[in-house]
């Protein structure tokens, strides 16, 4: 978790459902390769859980701006041919995905 900032962020919440017998492989990929992809290219990593029973993983990427901000520093991400690399190790892919911007209550 992320100290508080005076500056404003977006935060994304992403869901995902692994493929059976993938959580310890996906999720060791993510710790080591993802993650770090992810603060090199500007983002901050909000939270990551994973739900080994269910096969689940919950994390949350934010950036600083507005959802407009997000949205360009994600496309430069995406195209990105460091991000193609690193996509190339994954292991099997998720099943399902869920990805919405969220807001802080309280």
């Amino acid at each position: 978790m992320q100290p508080p900032s005076s500056e404003p962020r977006v935060v994304q919440l992403r869901r995902y459902q692994l493929a059976p017998g993938s959580y310890a492989e996906f999720t060791r990929w993510w710790a080591e390769r993802m993650r770090p992809l992810r603060l090199a290219a500007g983002f901050e990593i909000e939270l990551a859980y994973g739900l080994p029973e269910s096969e689940e993983f919950v994390w949350a990427v934010s950036a600083p701006g507005d959802r407009a901000a997000f949205q360009a520093l994600e496309a430069a991400y995406l195209a990105s041919a460091e991000r193609a690399e690193v996509m190339l190790t994954q292991p099997e892919r998720a099943l399902s995905m869920r990805v919405e911007f969220v807001e802080q209550i309280g």
